[in-house]
């Protein structure tokens, strides 16, 4: 890869994470590029519409031309249509947010979702972000379906993130992931209790195909309305509607990853 496209990606990656802007020096200084080739870069990503300027001198931000590629990528594989009867089924019967997420190389990408409560504490992540595999339902139920050293592999790529952005229960060690995982393994399905973030719970089966994990289908909600039990009582639901959506769903690239040390 050049060295230009590189740091351009890693510009638009670095504005991503942070929806309000950055600012130039900032910017240069997180990526350690020199000042003159990140404000070059800016510059033709602007031109391109894919960054904008809030004002002269001011902080860079995405605009939506990426999130627009993306969605129009989507819409034309067929993946939501597909899923969309299915994630607001199931988020009339938990009243919580359904998510579906799909298998994106090393990657599990949120796509899809459908929100069961209409009032009150709502739980509501952006879509598009890939999910850290290390503290969230969606990542254990992808992980669950690999050996523990193949989980260890794609977890590791991606860090266990710092303790302070996620949950107390979030695990720190290698140890305490792999009994996340090993359990997770004996039920089928990956159940997550503050392990995201305070005061939240989330439980998640993987949507297999020939054997291979080429999505997740998640409900997340409030701890005090998600209790344990009640995740525990929607699991069968879940569980048949991933084999539900298992044989239909259209493989693609987008959902292709070869077998870890496969290529």
């Amino acid at each position: 890869m050049s060295m230009a496209l590189d740091r351009g990606l890693s510009l638009l990656e670095q504005l991503a994470a942070h929806p309000e802007g950055l600012p130039l020096a900032h910017l240069a200084s997180e990526l350690d590029m020199p000042l003159s080739a990140c404000h070059r870069l800016l510059s033709a990503l602007q031109q391109r519409g894919y960054v904008r300027q809030q004002r002269k001198q001011g902080d860079y931000m995405l605009t939506t031309k990426l999130v627009s590629l993306g969605l129009g990528y989507l819409s034309s594989s067929g993946v939501v249509d597909i899923a969309e009867p299915l994630l607001e089924r199931l988020a009339q019967h938990t009243g919580e947010l359904v998510r579906l997420s799909v298998v994106d190389g090393d990657r599990l990408v949120w796509v899809a979702k459908a929100q069961g409560v209409r009032k009150g504490l709502r739980y509501d992540p952006d879509m598009g972000m890939a999910a850290r595999l290390s503290c969230t339902a969606s990542g254990h139920a992808w992980l669950l379906t690999m050996s523990d050293e193949q989980a260890l592999t794609l977890v590791m790529q991606q860090g266990l993130g710092e303790p302070a952005e996620y949950g107390p229960r979030a695990p720190t060690t290698v140890k305490a992931l792999l009994g996340f995982l090993h359990a997770a393994r004996v039920r089928g399905y990956a159940v997550i209790d503050e392990v995201f973030a305070p005061g939240m719970s989330a439980m998640a089966v993987p949507v297999l195909r020939r054997g291979e994990a080429i999505g997740v289908i998640s409900v997340a909600g409030p701890r005090q309305r998600l209790t344990t039990e009640r995740m525990h009582e929607f699991a069968p639901e879940l569980l048949a509607a991933a084999a539900e959506l298992g044989p239909i769903f259209i493989t693609n690239s987008l959902m292709g990853r070869p077998p870890l040390g496969k290529g």
